[in-house]
């Protein structure tokens, strides 16, 4: 890196805002555009692509008496829309998140949900610094709006009783941050911001509180940053694909947010895809065109050069199979070859692992695939191929090769089904899980798989043999033979008709005969429980000769029986069952230790 002291090297700061579904990230995002339009000309606003700079003499007309200007020398916030809006992937930049602050909206009413816990772990796990802007306090009842004011002033100006119940759901926050594992507090009251995380009451509606989320986010930057934000101003542009579109005109472009350097029209620049690296040469950098301009039938005017950070529309030939979340490097003064592996080593650090057998993951980003991954992997469930992109007929062909049945599975995050796999789907033996948060994804399909092996064992066990064990009674042989008919009492177990009955002659089991009646109280019946006394019928011994009144029988198990009762249905029989089994299996492998296992 070259000495950078001049102020014009510190890039501006990316904010990514990131939430619940409906608990106003984008509306906060409007009103911030929306506050800084109005409080300057609309011309002191850059639009980008997929983000949003705000200049500093912007927020600080926004932020009013809360910010010294000369304190900052960083140009203002980036906010970037993470894409597909609707949740939170981690875009990464360099070995980190593409992000260098977040702000993380929950609605005060609400507090936390399943999106924001994802959120608060994607965060956790990439170690990104954040701010809470607790949203929607104007729904407070007896709220008074003070619109666009700093939250302090605006919470004087409240009724004693809309206070503390805001204060009452201000602390319920700040206590599920602290189950997660954050100390927070409300942020006038927050010392050190890197130890403790600053919660920020706000409307996104009024706007009151957003001076401070603002002032926050310039402070945190300013002090912890700085040194980050230090860029070489000319060097080979980078950047991260936030979403690949395809455009009239133009085919497929990359949304990009640039974190270093420049990217130039004519550059050749590597773009991480699919299979391999797309390498290919700038044709067009667009941004939409200035506000003023809206009225023109084309929404993107060509720039020349785009430095960091800044979001823009890259227009190149072969982007068709480009990546959301896939890095983008201009070559410049190095060998293409040696960028290529560069993006390729930057994908590694994403690659998902992958089985011998297990489900098909399709996400909408890396970052998604990659949070997908990390779920899957804690819940211990394996991965046969993971992908970012719609579901495709391939997927459906490469889900149905899967060796269980549990694993003929689709699970799609944030990802549709694309029209021609619709019949193929209809038509295979997959089963298709899509959802917008992924824990939910991975629940449904565990739940899932739970019912499937429910299914499974109850139709093993109404094939299995039951053990049982049981006592010939006594004055109760009603006939010697052909078949000896005798009265019992079941020890323990079920006895089932049917079945090869016998006893331990030391460790060995001598059978008998063979079960073929089973009468209680007159009827005829298929089995008999523990503590029930019946009469039965064996083919085979004869009563004096081959068993005696009063010795102790068994049902035969057979091996593999025994074995799947031990191993998988344990929990499903009942406990006299186990203990009948329990007794069996012991001595069976008096005699061979390894007999069932």
């Amino acid at each position: 890196m070259t000495d950078h002291t001049h102020a014009d090297t510190l890039r501006t700061p990316i904010v990514a805002v990131l939430g619940h579904v409906d608990h106003g990230k984008t509306s906060l995002l409007d009103t911030i555009r929306g506050s800084a339009v109005s409080e300057g000309e609309a011309g002191a606003i850059t639009q980008h692509i997929g983000a949003t700079d705000i200049p500093l003499d912007t927020i600080s007309g926004m932020a009013g008496e809360l910010i010294d200007p000369s304190d900052f020398d960083l140009p203002g916030l980036l906010f970037i829309d993470t894409p597909g809006h609707h949740s939170f992937s981690t875009l990464r930049a360099r070995g980190g998140a593409l992000a260098d602050i977040a702000v993380l909206v929950v609605d005060v009413n609400d507090g936390f949900q399943p999106q924001t816990e994802e959120a608060i772990d994607i965060l956790r796990r990439t170690g990104t610094p954040f701010v809470v802007a607790a949203n929607k306090v104007d729904t407070t009842p007896g709220w008074n709006p003070q619109d666009g004011e700093p939250i302090q002033k605006s919470m004087d100006a409240q009724s004693e009783r809309a206070k503390s119940m805001l204060d009452e759901n201000l602390y319920e926050i700040i206590g599920q941050l602290s189950d997660a594992g954050f100390s927070a507090d409300l942020y006038w009251r927050v010392q050190d911001f890197q130890k403790n995380i600053g919660v920020v009451p706000l409307s996104a509606l009024t706007a009151e509180g957003v001076p401070d989320l603002l002032t926050v986010l310039m402070g945190l930057s300013q002090r912890f940053m700085k040194e980050e934000m230090a860029i070489d101003v000319t060097g080979p542009g980078e950047g991260t694909v936030l979403e690949v579109k395809d455009e009239r005109g133009f085919g497929a472009t990359v949304d990009t947010v640039v974190y270093d350097g420049v990217i130039r029209n004519g550059d050749t620049v590597v773009v991480g895809g699919q299979n391999e690296p797309i390498v290919t040469e700038i044709r067009a950098l667009l941004r939409p065109r200035p506000l003023a301009e809206i009225r023109t039938e084309k929404q993107f005017e060509k720039v020349g050069e785009i430095g960091a950070a800044a979001g823009v529309k890259i227009a190149a030939p072969d982007l068709d199979d480009a990546m959301a979340g896939a890095p983008v490097r201009v070559v410049r003064d190095r060998t293409v070859d040696q960028v290529v592996e560069e993006v390729k080593a930057e994908l590694a650090e994403i690659e998902v692992e992958t089985s011998e057998n297990g489900v098909v993951v399709k996400a909408d980003t890396l970052g998604s695939l990659e949070a997908m991954a990390n779920a899957l992997r804690e819940a211990e469930v394996p991965i046969l191929r993971a992908e970012v992109g719609d579901i495709a007929p391939r997927d459906i062909a490469v889900a149905e090769t899967a060796n269980q049945d549990e694993h003929k599975a689709i699970l799609g995050f944030n990802v549709d089904l694309l029209k021609n796999a619709e019949s193929d789907l209809e038509n295979a033996d997959v089963k298709l899980f899509k959802n917008e948060v992924i824990y939910q994804l991975v629940e449904d399909y565990e739940r899932y798989v739970e019912e499937k092996q429910r299914a499974q064992q109850e139709t093993v066990l109404d094939k299995v043999v039951r053990p049982a064990r049981f006592r010939i009674l006594p004055d109760h042989t009603f006939r010697q033979n052909d078949p000896a008919v005798v009265g019992v009492e079941v020890i323990s177990g079920t006895l089932q008709n049917n079945r090869n009955v016998g006893y331990f002659e030391g460790n060995e089991f001598e059978r008998v005969g063979d079960l073929s009646g089973i009468q209680k109280q007159g009827d005829d019946v298929d089995e008999a429980r523990a503590g029930e006394r019946v009469s039965i019928a064996i083919d085979g011994p004869t009563v004096g000769r081959d068993i005696e009144e009063g010795d102790t029988l068994w049902t035969e198990v057979p091996e593999k029986h025994a074995k799947i009762l031990e191993q998988e249905l344990k929990e499903e029989i009942t406990a006299d069952e186990r203990e009948a089994l329990q007794g069996y299996l012991e001595t069976r492998r008096k005699r061979d230790p390894f007999w069932g296992k």
